[in-house]
């Protein structure tokens, strides 16, 4: 119309919605898969073993085409998880810490795990959250994949159990029960900085041969006794004064807990402790952020799993004859919740 003037172009202003955390979030697992991808094909132990690299003579190395595996490996760059310089790749300080299998902390067989089985298990997750038939039943894994889930919760626990067996005075105990403790990588943990300890680990044939395997690589091989069984079948082995539960207990529903924790307490003499190490959150189950996350993994995992607030677990605990005593910070997402009989 004359004489008016046309309005000016929408301007963002700071404090306008952006779409770009949705965006971010969306797009997340394209830096996952190309970090899963990396690993799978070598390229991290490649850079270790020969050192740094052009794309041609890692090309050789990897016997991969070079088209495709600069797309693999520039991404690593751009995600600040390997250096370019000069057209020659090499590990970043973070790649060299938990991905060359030289450093304070080897993340390869977890990320392996990731990709492995976790990735593909999400495909299942809209049917898991709906709730249709077939999705609530345990899948049944090769003696491969037991391997690689064994392995890739060892590799992810690490420090936590490091932080267990730093922060909690085990010096009050003698005998110590894992309950469903994986290749007993928290045992070895605890014997480092305790040897004093006779420790028992607990668990189903399967992942006991991973197990055993496992600490015959360790200097306590022959000081960890090794029971075979099924917590909810079998009778637990009885005399022991701390009973360990680690990232057991998100992979079962609340009826299951209670059952397991019940038959804990009827397994340990008067005074004896139990110490819970899980993602437990608060009673909103959305903090901290990584446990409500990881809900939906343990649900895909069990088709019973869950994260579980502290609160939930001293009801449970109060309901089994058990009475907290504490709960304190280990590492990252994971907690600690101490409890003794009543």
């Amino acid at each position: 119309m004359a004489g008016v003037s046309p309005l000016p172009d929408k301007v963002q202003s700071e404090h306008e919605v952006s779409p770009k955390p949705i965006l971010e979030i969306a797009s997340g697992f394209l830096a996952a898969k190309h970090l899963f991808i990396a690993n799978e094909v070598g390229l991290f132990d490649a850079l270790t073993t020969h050192g740094p690299a052009t794309l041609p003579a890692l090309s050789d190395r990897l016997h991969l085409p070079a088209r495709t595996l600069r797309i693999v490996t520039d991404a690593m760059v751009a995600l600040g998880i390997l250096v370019q310089t000069g057209g020659t790749y090499s590990h970043s300080p973070v790649s060299q810490a938990f991905l060359s299998g030289q450093g304070p902390g080897d993340l390869r067989p977890f990320l392996r795990f990731w990709n492995r089985l976790s990735y593909p298990n999400w495909l299942n997750y809209e049917q898991a959250i709906r709730g249709e038939p077939g999705t609530h039943k345990q899948k049944e894994w090769t003696e491969e994949e037991g391997r690689i889930f064994s392995e890739g919760v060892e590799a992810i626990t690490a420090e936590t159990a490091q932080a267990l067996a730093m922060t909690y005075d085990f010096g009050k105990h003698q005998r110590v029960l894992d309950v469903g403790g994986g290749t007993g990588s928290f045992l070895v943990a605890l014997l480092r900085q305790h040897p004093h300890l006779q420790p028992t680990l607990f668990e189903i044939p399967s992942v006991l041969a991973v197990a055993q395997n496992r600490l015959l690589t360790t200097p306590y091989h022959d000081k960890i006794n090794l029971v075979a069984g099924d917590f909810f079948h079998d009778p637990l082995p009885d005399g022991h004064d701390a009973v360990l539960v680690a990232n057991v207990i998100h992979l079962l529903s609340p009826d299951h807990n209670r059952q397991l924790l019940t038959k804990i307490r009827q397994a340990v003499p008067s005074k004896a402790r139990l110490l819970l190490v899980d993602f437990w959150t608060d009673s909103t189950h959305t903090a901290p952020p990584f446990a409500a996350l990881m809900a939906g993994e343990f649900l895909l995992v069990s088709r019973e799993g869950d994260v579980y607030s502290v609160e939930e677990v001293k009801t449970w605990l109060e309901e089994t004859q058990w009475q907290m005593v504490e709960h304190r910070p280990l590492s990252g997402a994971s907690t600690l919740i101490v409890s003794e009989t009543v």
